[in-house]
């Protein structure tokens, strides 16, 4: 193993052209992966899905040489039926922030160890043997956003993976069950993203159906779409769901519905992506209160995070909810299943983007506090909007918070509650550390 192929990167990390491309690399966008079959779908049946890849890597040495603090590498054989497919590289549970290096080449920026991310690494592939290599880093800026936040607690590596997905189908979804104008039943707002990374003009179906909670079809549809090479666009699907109101998502009433997606190409199925929707409309008030269906909701909460494993964290927030808190506060994105379960168990959360930065909290002038550090608005801006887009279909989620109690606030922080509001959600942007200013919806 010849270290010098991960020791010096920092050198060149922040040359502009190399900058775009490892942005470029690291994705935002709802977590999911695609089956080759609904009945696997529906179970989540990883080990038949025909483009799948476990990742643990193992280690190949520890350093104290400039950023660089330990290397884990893993072989990877990429076969000639991938040349279709868009490849992804799912990374949680590292225990530090670290970057990623395919085949000799570093593809990404520093990733922090609490997020878990999505990274596009089909550029960097090969047909045949490939390293995957993932380099844990030291950084001091890195740290200093993220202080006080502790390391999850899952096993190193847990649920890392590499999935090939068809270089024409899905790309990402937003969905939601919401209240139509007169509060009569639910309208389903589906908005399906469908990608193109052909460079050839192509035809696509995409489809749906849901079920309600007890097992009574709904709505389907299935729409065709013609795509110019190497585009994007986006579906939009709004039917009235009937008899809805019953199933109203909340703690005492935590009913979910069943939504697959899937798409079809000269009429053969090919992907299938599954779905927990539930009904629920989440605002908030002139008074800072949080609200759904319009009426304050009344929070009792406490700061948890996941636990070892699910069973684990599904038994103590079944605890939680028996002692009578309804609202779980985590301190930085936590694993896909975390907000399944509070999906199905019925309790609030308020998600929180992976930033902490008490120290320099009052240091307000440029480069005093973090968040008021121009160079360092885009490892903001990643942290906020990764963490929205992984879990915003989730209807656990009634707000959103840009960072931890105490972290200064400035620059960064104005630009991320300005994204956060780009994307139209009806749900509060929370941020205590504003301290009166603009860039939090509740106080």
């Amino acid at each position: 193993m010849r270290k010098s192929l991960y020791i010096p990167f920092f050198v060149v990390m922040f040359v502009a052209v190399a900058d775009m491309a490892m942005a470029q690399a690291r994705i935002a966008r709802t977590e999911f992966l695609c089956y080759d079959k609904r009945e696997d779908a529906k179970r989540d049946i990883r080990t038949q899905i025909d483009k799948y890849i476990d990742i643990e890597p193992t280690l190949q040495f520890e350093t104290s040489e400039g950023s660089v603090r330990a290397v884990y590498e893993q072989k990877v054989t990429i076969p000639a039926s991938w040349t279709d497919y868009n490849s992804y590289l799912h990374v949680e549970n590292v225990g530090a922030d670290y970057t990623i290096f395919i085949n000799g080449e570093q593809i990404t920026k520093p990733i922090d160890r609490f997020t878990p991310s999505e990274i596009s690494i089909t550029p960097y592939l090969e047909q045949g043997e490939n390293t995957v290599a993932i380099v844990t880093v030291e950084e001091p800026y890195m740290s200093t956003i993220a202080e006080d936040i502790k390391s999850a607690t899952q096993p190193k590596f847990e649920n890392c993976y590499i999935f090939a997905q068809r270089k024409l189908g899905i790309y990402d979804v937003n969905v939601r069950l919401l209240p139509d104008s007169l509060d009569r039943f639910a309208q389903l707002r589906l908005d399906v993203a469908v990608d193109n990374s052909f460079s050839t003009d192509e035809n696509i179906e995409v489809g749906y159906d849901i079920y309600a909670p007890d097992g009574k079809l709904m709505e389907y549809s299935v729409n065709r779409v013609a795509m110019s090479g190497f585009s994007r666009d986006t579906m939009h699907f709004s039917p009235w769901i009937y008899h809805s109101n019953p199933n109203r998502w909340s703690p005492t009433n935590p009913k979910l519905y069943n939504l697959m997606l899937y798409t079809k190409r000269n009429g053969i199925l090919w992907e299938y992506i599954p779905m927990k929707v539930g009904f629920s409309e989440y605002g908030y008030n002139e008074s800072g209160e949080i609200t759904a269906f319009g009426e304050p909701i009344k929070l009792n909460k406490k700061t948890y995070n996941a636990s070892a494993d699910r069973a684990t964290t599904q038994k103590e927030i079944k605890a939680l909810k028996a002692q009578g808190i309804n609202c779980l506060t985590p301190t930085h994105p936590q694993p896909q299943w975390f907000y399944d379960i509070c999906d199905s168990i019925g309790i609030y959360v308020i998600d929180c983007a992976a930033i902490s930065s008490p120290t320099k909290a009052e240091e307000r002038g440029v480069d005093g506090t973090p968040a008021n550090a121009p160079w360092l608005v885009e490892d903001y801006l990643l942290r906020v909007e990764t963490m929205y887009r992984r879990a915003q279909n989730h209807v656990c989620i009634i707000a959103f918070k840009l960072a931890n109690d105490i972290s200064g606030n400035g620059y960064n922080l104005y630009k991320a509650y300005e994204l956060l509001k780009s994307f139209g959600d009806s749900r509060a942007i929370i941020y205590h550390g504003a301290d009166g200013e603009w860039n939090s919806d509740i106080e």
